[in-house]
Order: C-alpha cells, then sequence, then structure tokens
C-alpha cells in the first residue's frame, strides 16, 4: 500500500465517502462501537463498498498514527459499470472481450495481467469486490499504466455477472486443467468473457460449472501449472489472432 492516498478517521472517512470519492478498501478496527461507526457500515452496506474488520494492531501497522480506528484507501483508478460497457461495444459492432478475474490477490500478477489485456485490446476487467488485489502504486507500476488506460469494473457477485453476461449474448470461457479440450478449439471471434482463476485454487467450481466452455494449456514439463498472467496472455492472444485473420 505505499504510496496509495489514505484518509483516516470516523467522521474523514464518513465525509469521503458522501462526496463520492474512489473506495479502494476501508480497515476497521473490529471493536469500534458508537453511532458514528454504525453510520459508517450503514454507509458502506448502501454502497457496497469494500472494507475489513481487522485487530488495532494491523491498523497501527499500517498507519503509525492516531487513525482513530478506520483507515480508508482510496482507488487511483475510477471504477466503471460493465452494463454501461457492453451497450457501447455492441453500438461500435465490435465483438466484446471481456476478462472476469476469481480470487487473483496478488497484486504483481494483477498488474502483469491488465498489461496484457491492454495490449490484446480487452475491453473491461472485472473483479469481485472482495477478495481480489488492490489497485495499488504497485499493481499501476506493474501494469505499466495500463490500469489508467483500461476500463476495471467491481461486481458483488461473479455468478451474477457471468449470468448477464451470458444473457447480453457473450459466451463465457473458462482457463482451468479441469478439462481435455485445449485452447485452441474455441471459437473467439464471437461475444466472448474469459475468466481466470488463482494459481492456488484455480476457478472455483460454482463459477466453472456457469461457464460455456472450459479451455486448458497443454504443458510438457514437470511443472504443473504456469503463472497465471503467462497463461492469461497466451489465451489471449490466441483470441487476438481468430480475430484478425
Amino acid at each position: 500500500m505505499k504510496d496509495q492516498k489514505f484518509i483516516y478517521g470516523l467522521r474523514p472517512v464518513i465525509e469521503a465517502i458522501k462526496a463520492g470519492k474512489e473506495i479502494e478498501k476501508i480497515f476497521i478496527q473490529n471493536s469500534l462501537k458508537g453511532e458514528m461507526f454504525l453510520e459508517l457500515k450503514k454507509l458502506i452496506h448502501e454502497l457496497k463498498l469494500p472494507y475489513q474488520m481487522v485487530p488495532m494492531e494491523k491498523l497501527n501497522r499500517l498507519i503509525p498514527i492516531n487513525h482513530q480506528g478506520v483507515i480508508c484507501y482510496l482507488s487511483p483508478i475510477d471504477y466503471q459499470p460493465l452494463e454501461n460497457i457492453l451497450p457501447t461495444i455492441f453500438e461500435t459492432g465490435r465483438s466484446p472481450l471481456i476478462l472476469l478475474l476469481d480470487r487473483i490477490t496478488d497484486v504483481r500478477n494483477f498488474g502483469a495481467i491488465a498489461r496484457t489485456a491492454e495490449c490484446a485490446g480487452v475491453d473491461a476487467i472485472v473483479i469481485p469486490t472482495k477478495g481480489a488485489a488492490q489497485i495499488n502504486a504497485d499493481a499501476i507500476k506493474t501494469s505499466a499504466g495500463a490500469l489508467h488506460k483500461i476500463n476495471v469494473c467491481r461486481t458483488e457477485n461473479l455468478r451474477s455477472t457471468i449470468d448477464f453476461l451470458q444473457k447480453s449474448g457473450l459466451q463465457v470461457v473458462a482457463c482451468t486443467e479441469k478439462t481435455d479440450h485445449t485452447y485452441h478449439e474455441v471459437d473467439y471471434t464471437v461475444p466472448l468473457a474469459f475468466i481466470m482463476g488463482s494459481e492456488e485454487d484455480g476457478i472455483s467450481n460454482d463459477l466453472l460449472n456457469l461457464c460455456d466452455a472450459k479451455v486448458n494449456i497443454p504443458l510438457s514439463g514437470e511443472i504443473e501449472s504456469l503463472n497465471v498472467s503467462v497463461a492469461f496472455g497466451i489465451i489471449i492472444f490466441e483470441a487476438v489472432r481468430q480475430r484478425t485473420i
């Protein structure tokens, strides 16, 4: 979180939210009480802001000042609503290309994925409100500034986002080891959304079951998996190849 802008204290955080500041994440002392805390909690739930209840010790490690039990990190980017992006893409006559990320929590992996996505012409990256890498200075740097150029959307529920994309005419393709179909066997020229999962656990089973297709990347070495940003690079540029031949 180095170099990331933040505010602290109950009243300043409440006022920042009311002023429409783009919030990356709020850390709240888990024993906090009182009317102002209840007001903050209400705002967080109404606006579906990402937050985490943590012990005082963590807050003190984050910012060794009188934070009054609340630290709020401001986002260096403006998040965009996916439901506004898709119609614009269709209106231009293009075939949408969307990326969903399930539990990608490593900041540098996320930054590298964003850089590749922007280079490949991906229209938007969708991340969950909880369980995703924070967009901070390290993410921006690793993305080579791509996070300032590509649309990034947040969702409370990836399941509902997949449903929305499918109802909008997109095919959702999962990159996973849990299939015998290789990545070059799918038509990527249609309106498309890729979903990538964490290196540790892959894509969660409940999301896998919703996907229209599952593809893998054949490996010949002894190591069983690729870095997720590398895997995404391979599969997205197969889509670029198909769309440009």
